[in-house]
């Protein structure tokens, strides 16, 4: 009986650890075929006989982004969107560049932490921890310091200085998605209920319609 629940102790282990984490790769690389019809949790392999130096490659990084907008910031990205050979990889990179009181405002990685690095300027960064505590861990980033974001923690940076910044990151996806939370509470297509979002965020009708009308 003993051996028995030893073997299906060990069972469960041994599935709970093989569902954890992304399986390692099969072969050297699984180049994205983003031209396949077939439907699966990333992307298809392109022929390995028609991969090229290109599906490795992307030059764009030294380039500022655009950061008239609303937020001060633009972001460029270098995920398998860009870099098909991130296929499977579980990696890839984003630059970040902040006018002087922008921001990357609160949002989620759903699929990835962050390691940041920042190139130029200041940040103001932090992130909050889950349920019930939501305490916020916070800090201020000088020119080459580096702070880690947890994956799926809601966090943010802000460029308190009044010159330009610049972060580079790296995150453990391929494709990493991000949820910013404004956004998506009162910019949803169709809308969230203004009487749900009244009730969550304890404030009247008229304002989350305020608010929901700059999204």
């Amino acid at each position: 009986m003993a051996s028995r629940l030893s073997l299906l102790v060990l069972l469960a282990t041994t599935c709970c650890c093989a569902i954890a984490s992304d399986p390692s790769l099969l072969q050297d690389f699984c180049v994205a075929d983003k031209m396949s019809q077939v439907s699966v949790n990333g992307f298809t392999c392109k022929d390995a006989k028609e991969v090229v130096a290109e599906d490795f490659f992307f030059s764009g990084l030294h380039v500022a982004a655009n950061t008239s907008n609303k937020q001060g910031s633009g972001v460029t990205a270098a995920n398998v969107m860009q870099i098909p050979g991130l296929n499977t990889m579980g990696v890839s990179m984003v630059r970040i560049d902040y006018a002087p009181k922008g921001q990357n405002p609160p949002h989620t990685h759903p699929r990835a932490t962050e390691i940041l690095a920042v190139l130029e300027g200041s940040l103001y960064v932090g992130f909050v921890t889950s349920n019930p505590d939501n305490t916020l861990i916070s800090k201020v980033l000088n020119k080459g310091d580096v702070f880690v974001f947890p994956k799926g923690l809601l966090h943010f940076q802000y460029n308190y200085g009044t010159e330009n910044a610049i972060a580079l990151a790296a995150l453990s996806s391929q494709n990493p998605g991000v949820i910013t939370i404004a956004n998506t509470v009162f910019g949803s297509e169709p809308s969230i209920s203004d009487g749900i979002l009244a009730k969550a965020f304890q404030v009247d009708k008229k304002t989350v319609n305020c608010i929901q009308a700059q999204f």
